[in-house]
């Protein structure tokens, strides 16, 4: 019976591998098509590979407009997430170390912060960034992924368990201030917590849609999944656009397959990472 279960869970892990893996696959296989092919073929068998010439046309496409969309992406999802989880991890560490009137009350909100759907704050965040005049800029987009309710109550749990009061007591002992004992004592412990709310955000920013599609008029300003959508509406005149939707889609997917590979290993990071002994 027990060879049976096992079987039964890695039969049940597969299917689910395969299923996740099957829309990468059909990308993977339509972006090596010509547009003849891409028609005229199945969605998972190979036709005259076309994949370089397909790239080309993604890049020589409005001006290399492309490049730019990308650019956009990576420094909304880079500066974005990298700011955020900062944030997230500051905030969750103050909750869990620090004590203060109506720090549980605060923490509620901020749960209730992640019940909260981001489309559903889309249409606020614009009326709020028309008010001040923010609408159509870089910052629109930028300042609301900075706030991330859920990595800061993933850091508070990381921080109760990750950084132990003592080690902290101890920096305090030693005469380092409340600033340098975060910075040179519990960040470090910290920095699988960091990390992983990086990744989480990064994922998240790089997908964004709905807050770009609001916010944002001006082509140069679009993100990759923004631009990608002008494409694929421009599709239904135009077929070739299908094929540098295609082919672009797969290039977005290389940052967030590079930054996952890139930044695995420290979640494997020790509890212990940066204390003394």
């Amino acid at each position: 019976m027990r060879w049976m279960s096992r079987a039964a869970v890695n039969g049940l892990l597969i299917v689910a591998t395969l299923y996740t893996l099957l829309p990468l696959t059909w990308l993977l296989f339509s972006s090596t098509k010509s547009l003849t092919d891409l028609y005229s073929t199945n969605g998972f068998a190979f036709g005259e590979f076309n994949l370089f010439t397909n790239v080309r046309n993604v890049l020589a496409e409005s001006g290399g407009i492309f490049f730019r969309w990308y650019g956009n992406s990576l420094l909304y999802a880079g500066m974005g997430a990298s700011v955020s989880a900062l944030v997230s991890v500051m905030c969750g560490y103050a909750f869990d170390k620090y004590d203060w009137l109506g720090k549980e009350k605060l923490f509620g909100l901020v749960l209730l912060g992640v019940l909260v759907p981001t489309t559903a704050t889309a249409i606020p965040l614009y009326l709020l960034a028309s008010k001040i005049g923010m609408v159509n800029t870089f910052w629109s987009v930028f300042v609301p992924v900075l706030v991330h309710p859920f990595g800061v109550y993933l850091a508070r749990v990381l921080s109760s368990g990750y950084v132990p009061g003592e080690v902290l007591e101890a920096a305090r002992s030693d005469g380092a201030g409340e600033i340098r004992t975060f910075v040179r004592v519990a960040l470090p412990m910290l920095l699988p917590a960091f990390v992983t709310i990086f990744l989480f955000q990064f994922t998240a920013i790089w997908n964004n849609f709905f807050l770009p599609l609001v916010m944002l008029n001006d082509q140069h300003l679009y993100p990759l999944s923004l631009g990608l959508f002008t494409w694929e509406k421009q599709g239904n005149a135009f077929p070739e656009f299908h094929s540098l939707v295609i082919t672009g889609s797969l290039l977005s997917v290389v940052p967030l397959l590079l930054v996952f590979v890139s930044l695995q290993r420290f979640w494997k990071a020790g509890m212990t990472a940066g204390s003394v002994k």
